[in-house]
């Protein structure tokens, strides 16, 4: 495999709540979630570019479209140090699922852009990353927030209202947040647009949904400042049927929370764009997180990981 030169870490993120509703003015909570993790390694190689990840193995050169904001970075960073597409190659290793709302495109950036800097041993400035990383975004997702690759760049909570700065949030929950993984591709690009369809057709109706979701965001940031788990699961609960109601919801995603709410969760509700992607479940020990793990891969969950909320370094 020849000697490992270089590597980059990043980890994953979920929205705790505010999915949606932080389109269109409301609040959002973004997390870190260490218990997934991006590396991207880099090898002294002579020849022509390699990429091997997820999606593809083999010749930058031929790297598919859907690669287009990471190919995109690695080719301008490159460039930028006045150096070539030859003679190293790029290795991705991930455990956060693709396209789940799990910050994938996101981390495999930020991973990409540590590695390739220590590679080609230029400073990294915060400035760097997030630049270079909100380019990869706005090519997979057109107008992203920016939570994602804030979120995964500073590795802390985040509070975001859109168009104010993003507002570090973090806390120390004595809790354990879990992510199921329905198996389906999350379709948030299609949810967005139904979501905002909604209101131009119901105004009343989507916009009261929109600022019902604001309002349990806020009450969410005092819960946890308050360290209230219990208020918290209760909020996430009653935000999982708005975002039902706004139709941003499938049916597996109703299964799963429904699974988890029967075995005991605190509160369980879908994060991200929904209409697939993953679910979150709020437990108040290791080992009854554990525990709604396993029902919820019993009951047709694909994957799942388990998190603590900041009280210690275990995770799943």
């Amino acid at each position: 495999m020849g000697d490992e030169i270089s590597i980059g870490i990043a980890i994953g993120k979920v929205i705790l709540i505010g999915e949606h509703a932080v389109v269109h003015g409301q609040p959002a909570l973004a997390m870190p979630f260490p218990a997934t993790k991006v590396k991207t390694a880099i090898y002294r190689k002579e020849g022509s570019l390699t990429l091997d990840c997820f999606f593809y193995n083999g010749f930058f050169s031929e790297v598919p479209d859907r690669l287009l904001g990471l190919t995109t970075i690695i080719r301008d960073i490159v460039n930028s140090f006045d150096e070539k597409l030859e003679d190293f190659r790029i290795r991705i290793e991930s455990t956060i699922p693709p396209e789940r709302g799990m910050g994938s495109s996101a981390a495999v950036a930020v991973a990409t852009i540590r590695a390739l800097y220590d590679f080609f041993r230029q400073p990294l400035t915060k400035e760097d990353l997030f630049k270079w990383a909100n380019i990869s975004e706005k090519i997979v997702h057109g107008n992203p927030s920016g939570i994602d690759a804030a979120t995964v760049i500073g590795e802390e909570p985040i509070y975001y209202i859109k168009g104010k700065s993003f507002i570090p949030f973090p806390f120390k929950l004595d809790a354990y947040l879990i992510v199921a993984d329905t198996g389906e591709l999350g379709k948030t690009q299609a949810a967005v647009n139904d979501v905002r369809k909604l209101i131009d057709l119901n105004p009343q109706k989507g916009r009261s949904l929109i600022e019902q979701l604001g309002f349990l965001t806020r009450n969410a940031k005092d819960a946890i400042e308050s360290k209230d788990i219990v208020k918290l699961g209760q909020i996430m609960s009653k935000a999982h049927l708005i975002l039902d109601k706004l139709g941003v919801s499938n049916d597996k995603l109703n299964h799963l929370v429904s699974v988890a709410m029967r075995n005991e969760a605190l509160g369980a509700k879908l994060t991200g764009g929904g209409r697939g992607g993953c679910m979150i479940a709020l437990a108040a020990t290791k080992d009854e997180a554990i525990k709604l793990s396993n029902k919820l891969i019993l009951n047709g969950a694909e994957n799942t990981w388990i998190s603590n909320m900041g009280v210690d370094g275990n995770e799943e």
